[in-house]
């Protein structure tokens, strides 16, 4: 078996995780001192290897298997893709009333929730689903959000005037009996 792929291959299967040196030398049953040569010989294949996108980077005392910094655009336009982004239900709520009420507060978010939605618009914003327009001229200069043009391509319309019509009466009534229902509990407690 071939020492450098047998490196290779458990730095692939490591993944992010990646491995320190005396665990790359006990799972290949190499010294440390092979297993370091092993990792120079792999990085030095990669660096001269144009057609590959693949290093070997070091971080905190572990070896890992990476691209490329040179790839890193190609993987932010992948990592965008509506395919590797699976919306949690509070994005996907969150999401929906900075469509419908854009431009909107954090405060206005959580209001219509009823639960702090930082967390949450947050990630929208890495997704770059939501971005903060401007800000409220008023005290403490809340900050304003709204959808991107990328929020457009995710649900493939050209326009908010494309977003379905919807009868809000029906979800302000459905939060009004949630909220009357958890006032009685806590007044039989």
């Amino acid at each position: 078996m071939n020492k450098t792929a047998s490196v290779e291959l458990l730095l692939f299967v490591a993944g992010e995780e990646g491995l320190e040196l005396n665990q790359l030398s006990e799972l290949s049953g190499m010294s440390k001192f092979a297993c370091e040569q092993q990792i120079e010989r792999l990085i030095e294949k990669y660096q001269t290897d144009e057609e590959s996108a693949l290093t070997i980077i070091e971080t905190a005392g572990k070896y890992k298997l990476a691209t490329k910094e040179s790839f890193a655009e190609l993987l932010k336009n992948y990592a965008k893709t509506p395919l590797n982004q699976s919306l949690s239900r509070s994005a996907l709520e969150v999401l929906s009333i900075v469509a419908y009420k854009q431009p909107i507060t954090r405060l206005e978010i959580d209001q219509l929730r009823g639960v702090n939605s930082s967390a949450t618009l947050s990630t929208l914003r890495a997704y770059d689903l939501v971005e903060k327009t401007g800000t409220l001229e008023v005290v403490g200069r809340p900050g304003l959000y709204g959808t991107t043009e990328f929020f457009l391509d995710y649900i493939g319309i050209n326009d908010l005037s494309e977003l379905p019509e919807i009868d809000e009466s029906q979800f302000i009534g459905e939060k009004q009996v949630l909220f009357n229902e958890n006032e009685e509990i806590n007044e039989n407690q």
